[in-house]
Order: structure tokens, then sequence, then C-alpha cells
């Protein structure tokens, strides 16, 4: 029997500092290049693989800067769309607020490679307890982030990578952070086992026969999604406007909302059961402005059938982005006010704290949105359909909590006009695309200018519209009531995975102490 490694030998570095670094900065780009457009799916798991061999054996400060070097190397390319609407320094400065969560992360990950082995010196320890702990630190790291300050910014986790994977249907059982948790463990599981393997005397014939079950097990993780009964379909007729819907575009009042309704035109007549808007589809609030009422009673009439649009509205001295359902002769007979506004790109969080570090880009943001209160569903005639706008379909609780309360299908209505032609709306489709199969929902996904598609709840694209064009998707989409284990089980998952993670260390961490006293 081969020997547990002693406690000093342990996790010595597997690379000198001056490697690791440049290790580090080239995972971001690899990582990146795992998302859409690319979509290279499989370099996530390397990224993911370099960044641990970059920090077993680091002390503290060389693994914070290994981990801040990986993440703003990351998030410089996954995110550089956003400098377009906030400009480059604003841009940079998000960047380096998720590197120094991602290095917090990465210390965290060091001292469990450096405490665990001394504690748990087997073979289970080494190949089944530290790479779950390595996967529950990163899942807490994610969760942390995506929820805290100000909301948190939860682009960019390793699962949403996968879109386009064979992994994809794991995302009915276990949900974003789940899927998250079981890339981080099986990478991890792999680095684990090159290491303890290759350091045998029969190493490569070990190594292989590892690398060769751990096949075997990427096979099986490649499972069928949860099943997914649909029980009929709703006719949804979606409008791509094409107008001129960014902040900062210049236009005349009413520009948009008539960019709209020329591009809804070639509709009329056609028997539909609803017709969705995008986010922001009018520049003028139908709730104050009877001309605009007038044009949404008009569309509404012409395709006898209610209309969800997303409109700008102000209610005492306060703005709401919403969501309305709008029936002719009726009006507004429901609306959804946006749960989590984005924190510097629809309001300022604490603007007297913030203001005076960069005055003239704060001011740029002259409207606040207030958070809304409102339940995220529609009863549409009868359908049940779950109502999220913009970076709403990153937030794991706005499209469960709809679901939940009897979703039938999710309408995912975005504005990515301030994007341009970036990777941002490939993105938010991918986003949208795992959100399908994860709840077991179609989801109509229509922006202002693209990317705008229809997607079945077993994930694959029923239509698609080109970019910056205005067009129409005019399809039968299937609804359905079942409930995938990720709706009620992906949280309580993730809580469990995370506090795994954190205990372990905080054990090990303990166990360790107490042995230096000794």
């Amino acid at each position: 029997m081969t020997p547990a490694p002693t406690a000093a030998a342990a996790r010595p570095p597997l690379l000198p500092l001056w490697a690791a670094l440049p290790i580090a900065a080239a995972s971001g780009p690899i990582l990146d290049a795992g998302f859409p457009d690319r979509g290279w799916w499989p370099l996530t798991f390397v990224s993911i693989a370099l960044v641990l061999v970059a920090l077993v054996g680091r002390r503290i400060g060389a693994a914070l800067l290994v981990g801040f070097i990986s993440g703003l190397c990351f998030y410089l390319v996954q995110i550089d769309w956003a400098s377009l609407f906030l400009g480059l320094l604003p841009m940079t400065a998000l960047s380096v607020l998720e590197s120094l969560f991602v290095a917090a992360g990465a210390m965290l990950i060091t001292l469990a490679y450096r405490w665990l082995p001394r504690v748990w010196p087997s073979r289970l320890g080494g190949l089944a307890l530290l790479p779950i702990t390595v996967a529950g630190i990163w899942t807490a790291r994610e969760a942390i982030d995506s929820t805290w300050p100000y909301g948190g910014f939860s682009w960019g986790r390793v699962a949403m990578s996968q879109s386009e994977s064979p992994f994809i249907h794991l995302f009915s059982w276990f949900g974003m952070s789940g899927v998250s948790f079981l890339i981080v463990a099986f990478t991890a599981l792999v680095v684990e086992l090159v290491r303890w393997e290759a350091r045998k005397a029969d190493g490569i014939r070990r190594l292989t026969r590892a690398l060769i079950a751990v096949g075997a097990l990427a096979v099986l993780l490649i499972i069928p999604a949860f099943p997914v009964e649909t029980h009929g379909t709703v006719r949804v007729a979606a409008v791509q406007g094409n107008g001129k819907a960014g902040y900062f575009d210049r236009r005349n009042v009413g520009d948009l909302l008539r960019a709209q309704y020329d591009a809804t035109v070639p509709l009329f007549g056609q028997k539909v059961d609803m017709v969705v808007w995008p986010e922001g589809s009018s520049d003028i609030d139908p709730l104050a402005d009877p001309s605009a009422a007038k044009v949404f009673d008009f569309v509404s009439t012409q395709m006898n059938a209610p209309l969800v649009a997303g409109i700008i509205t102000q209610r005492g001295d306060q703005y709401f982005n919403e969501s309305v359902l709008w029936k002719a002769g009726k009006g507004a007979v429901d609306y959804y006010d946006k749960k989590h506004p984005v924190p510097f790109g629809e309001y300022v969080p604490d603007r007297s704290f913030w203001r005076p570090f960069a005055p003239d880009l704060i001011d740029l943001i002259g409207r606040e949105y207030t958070p809304g209160t409102t339940d995220t569903t529609f009863d549409i005639n009868g359908v049940i359909a779950g109502i999220d706008i913009c970076f709403d379909i990153t937030d794991d609780g706005v499209i469960a909590d709809s679901v939940q309360n009897g979703a039938q299908l999710l309408l995912a209505q975005t504005n990515n006009a301030d994007f341009g032609r970036t990777d941002e709306s490939v993105q938010q489709l991918a986003i949208a695309r795992i959100r399908a199969l994860e709840f077991g929902r179609s989801v109509v996904n229509i922006s202002t200018v693209g990317t705008s598609a229809i997607i079945a709840p077993d994930g694959h694209t029923i239509t698609q519209l080109k970019t910056y064009v205005p067009a129409t998707m005019l399809e039968d989409v299937p609804l359905s009531t079942t409930i995938t284990p990720a709706t009620f089980g992906s949280g309580p998952f993730a809580l469990l995975v995370s506090g795994i993670g954190l205990g372990a260390l905080l054990v090990a961490g303990t166990v360790e102490r107490r042995r230096r006293r000794a």
C-alpha cells in the first residue's frame, strides 16, 4: 500500500509564483471563450483547472493575487460590452469589484488545499472531500457575489457557459448554482487524480486508468433532463421593433413607440393569444399619456389579443421599469415592476457617497428606478405567464418565484440596445436557454434590437430573429405545469454544498490550529 503523503509534503506549490501569475491571467480569456458567442464550453473546465493548479501550495497573499488576476482578466473580457453604456472606467471598476470576490474565494481554496490533506490525508479525503470542499467554496463565492452588494452581479457564473454543452440537462435537476458546483467538483477531482496518481512509481499506468474512470464519470453526468410534460400551446406574437432604444440614443418623442408599432402592423389580422413587446418598447407612458394609450388600445384591438409591453412609468416621485398587461377598452389590467433594477445602470445606490468619486459619470444616470414589489406573473386570458425584465433572467429567485406561482411559460423582455453588437445579447440568450431547461418552461426572449428567440422547455430554439432588423415571431408556444427538481431544490442544494465546503474548511482550520498549539 502506498503511504499517504506527510503533512509537510501534502501541498507543495505545483508552480512557482512567476509561472502561476501568467497562468492565472490566461485562465480569464480561456474561461470567457467558454461563453457565447464563441461557446467553446470545454474551455470552462480547462480554465478552472488552471486556476486550481495555480492555487495549490500558495501563501495567502499570493493566492489573493492569483485569484484577483484571474478574475480581472476574465471580467474585463466577459463584460467589455458594459463599457458601451457605462464607459471604460465604470466597467473597469465593476470588473475590479468582481475580481475581489474571486480573490477572496481563491484564498479560501488555497487554505483548503493546505489544511484538508493534513487533517484527512487518506485517498477518500483527497479524491472526495477535497474536490467537494473546493467546489463548495466556489459555489458559495458565486452565490454571495450574485446577491451582494446592492443585489449583486450574477453574470459570469461558470454554469452559464454550458448552454450548448452535453451537460445542459443537469440544470433541470440541480439549477444554476448546482451545475456550477458539479463543474468545479469534477474539475477539482481530475486535478487531484492527476496529482495523486502521477507521483506513484507506476504513475503513468495508474493515471491512464484514473482518467478513463473520470471519462466514464463524465459520461454518467450526461443524464437526460427531468421529464417535462407540455399541455397545449399558446399562440404568441413577439415583436422586435429595432427602434432607437439606447439610453443615450437621440430620438424625438414617440420614435420608439412608432418603431414598435410599425413592426407590429404586418401582424394585424393574425389570430394570436397574446402580443409581446420588449422592455422599454414605448418612450411614452400609456398610463399617463392618452395618445400612447390609444396606440396600445389600437394594437390590442387589431390583434384581438392582450398586449404585454415594457414601459417606464411614474407613480408619485418614483419611477419604475415596468411590464404592463394591456387589454383594448380596459387599459392596464396588471403590471410587474422590475424587482432588482441594475445598480449604477438603472439607479445609483448611496448616490451621495459615490458621486464625489466620479460626479460626471454618476450624474449621467439621472433617473432612479425604484425596486418593485408586485408579483411576477400575468393571467393572460387563462394562461399564466411569468414576467422577467432584462437582467431578471440572471436572478434565480425571480424566475423560481414565477414558476412556483403557476407560470406556464416565461416572457423575458429585454432591451439590448445599449450594448450594440457585442456578446451581451447572446450571453443573455444563453441564460434564457438554461432557464428554459432549468424550470421546464418555454421562454419568449424578446429584445428591442436582438437577440430575440423563442425557446422550448427542452432547450431547443423554436425560432430566432436576426439582430438590428424590425421583425416578428409568430409561434405556437408549448405550455407546461411540470415542476422540475431545480424549481424548489436548487436553492437548498446550493446552500447545502456551500455549507459543506465552508464547514469542512472551518473544521480543518480548527484542527490544524489545535495541532500547532499542541
